[in-house]
């Protein structure tokens, strides 16, 4: 297995999401011995902590309602892709610990600074809302619709390269609610979707690896966005969002490891582990094991 220079980059941010506790995640994975298990893997591990960021005073009213907390989310995201964008160039990997899932798109456009990516979504939602779409106005439900081009240009003109990711090089994978306005943009950008009946169809390897062979053939390498709510609540209790039918333990590992296997990640995020509505940091644990697989933890090396 190759060693990697591991950068984890906390951003304990709640802004995007509509429950408050997500912000306390990277703390949670951090708890839960993350860092100790990519070591043990012969890894080296930068902690950068955590970015520093705003905070909204409870009961503020708020200026743009169809875009929640939008001053607070994009400042958030320049930080993350400034510290990203870093990351990449000093030959690191890095690792961004969330917070709600408008983390990556800071996360995204700072890897995607000097190279074209594939992106694998692993959600059970699609966030692939816009401010005419979304149902609610939480920006973490539009940040891979702004990371492909769509959207108030606030978000989707945030990086040095716009779109920061083609949609075709985009692959969604366990995804099992969508909003109708949704359903409509990912169809007509093209986004290939991998959702929960296809892997019940053809299987989690088959589904991943057809993911991985639309995505990279004209990419430099993967990014890996994974939050935690794709897996079924059974095994992931603390999150924000959750939705029965999802992934099963082994199902979330399978896909980890093969992208492990695939030897093309260059970047990724873990995100929207709630503290506040787990059990004793269960969701955090089950996170910080499905991390470890995608940075090449295996049960057996073959010969």
């Amino acid at each position: 297995m190759k060693t990697l220079e591991i950068e984890m980059i906390g951003v304990p941010c709640d802004f995007g999401a509509g429950r408050r506790g997500v912000d306390m995640g990277p703390s949670a994975l951090r708890y839960a011995g993350l860092a100790a298990g990519l070591q043990a893997l012969g890894h080296s591990v930068l902690d950068a902590g955590d970015l520093q960021l705003a905070h909204v005073p409870a009961g503020r009213a708020e200026p743009e309602p169809r875009l929640r907390h939008l001053a607070e989310v994009l400042a958030m995201s320049r930080q993350v892709a400034e510290r990203t964008a870093a990351s990449v160039a000093r030959s690191r990997v890095p690792l961004v610990l969330g917070g709600d899932h408008s983390v990556a798109l800071g996360a995204v456009c700072g890897a995607a600074h000097s190279r074209t990516l594939g992106v694998l979504w692993v959600d059970a939602h699609g966030d692939f809302n816009t401010v005419e779409s979304s149902p609610s106005g939480n920006i973490h439900g539009m940040p891979l619709a702004a990371l492909c081009g769509l959207g108030d240009k606030r978000l989707s003109a945030l990086g040095a390269r716009v779109p920061a990711v083609q949609p075709q090089h985009v692959a969604l994978l366990g995804v099992r609610s969508l909003d109708a306005g949704e359903h409509a943009l990912l169809k007509s950008a093209g986004v290939a979707v991998y959702d929960m009946a296809h892997i019940d169809r053809f299987g989690m390897a088959a589904s991943v690896e057809a993911a991985l062979a639309h995505m990279l053939g004209n990419c430099d390498g993967l990014y890996f966005s994974l939050d935690v709510d794709a897996l079924d609540p059974l095994y992931a209790p603390g999150v924000g969002t959750p939705v029965p039918g999802g992934l099963s333990y082994r199902e979330a590992h399978l896909a980890c490891e093969l992208v492990a296997a695939s030897g093309r990640l260059l970047a990724m995020d873990v995100v929207e582990v709630n503290p506040v509505l787990d059990e004793h940091n269960r969701t955090a644990q089950v996170a910080v094991d499905l991390v470890l697989s995608a940075l090449g933890k295996r049960v057996w090396e073959p010969a």
